[in-house]
């Protein structure tokens, strides 16, 4: 399998402010760089990724995505999701246009650690279709009971490329499984919203990550919205919370090695290139 990344962080202290890895000890200190993931996955079948925003400082957040821009086309990088503020008029527009130029391939707007209501403003709402305006994607990240203010959101945007993190985040290590599985069968019924596969071992139980027991998780958004509605990603670093890198990726290989060639093909990196415009 060869697999495009679609969700790679990169951390880089001495430049940006990343308050949030505070109290994580896989995270709290040190550097993740591009030579760093570049050196984890030589020889792992990863062809290209795409770089995330990493949830830094508010401040920072514009700084990060012209500095990743600097990075864009080493070492398989391919471009970048950017981060933005549709919540918020204020230097939107110029945000798109100059993101324009950086390498931009899609835009999040971090909101599992955010108010609920954020995005059920009209202004965040006319936001993001400014971004499809632009023919780009927009990344969710919202956690298992948040699942519906997703659906209220994708139903209200419905011509916006959408794309949900983390299989929606669902709490595994509670084997929290039946309500979540039902919202993610109301996104999938949205033929817009997509699904990303992505450093899902981070949610369960300590020492519990395997195959078996993410089958049914996976299993679940792959039947619900098709493999040619699936994408790939590692979630580096912040899959270090679970099985790790290495570990994630062999069981990623070994969960859709069970598919079809063709759709296996979709989600590690066919998907991805037709929803973020890969060349």
């Amino acid at each position: 399998m060869n697999f495009i990344d679609t969700h790679l962080h990169l951390i880089y202290r001495a430049k940006l402010g990343y308050g949030w890895t505070d109290g994580i000890p896989p995270l709290a200190t040190g550097d993740f760089s591009l030579d760093d993931y570049a050196t984890l996955t030589a020889g792992q079948g990863v062809a290209g990724a795409l770089f995330m925003e990493a949830g830094v400082d508010d401040a920072d957040y514009q700084a990060e995505a012209r500095l990743i821009a600097g990075l864009v086309g080493r070492q398989g990088l391919l471009g970048q999701i950017a981060s933005c503020r549709p919540e918020s008029d204020a230097g939107f527009d110029a945000w798109l246009d100059e993101c324009g130029g950086l390498g931009v391939l899609g835009f999040r707007r971090i909101l599992h650690v955010m108010p609920d209501d954020l995005s059920t403003t009209a202004t965040f709402r006319a936001n993001l279709k400014k971004i499809g305006a632009r023919g780009l994607a927009f990344d969710m990240c919202f956690l298992a009971r948040q699942l519906p203010i997703a659906v209220d959101l994708a139903r209200a945007c419905d011509g916006q490329t959408l794309v949900l993190d983390h299989c929606g985040v669902p709490d595994i290590a509670a084997g929290a499984f039946d309500d979540w599985a039902k919202a993610i069968t109301a996104l999938a019924a949205l033929p817009h919203v997509h699904a990303k596969i992505s450093g899902i071992s981070a949610y369960c139980a300590p020492g519990t990550a395997s195959t078996a027991t993410l089958a049914p998780w996976v299993d679940h958004v792959i039947a619900s919205f098709g493999a040619d509605r699936c994408v790939w990603g590692s979630d580096w670093p912040v899959v270090n919370l679970g099985a790790g890198l290495p570990d994630w990726l062999q069981i990623s290989r070994d969960l859709l090695g069970r598919l079809t060639e063709s759709e296996q093909s979709a989600i590690t990196n066919a998907t991805a290139r037709r929803i973020y415009r890969l060349k």
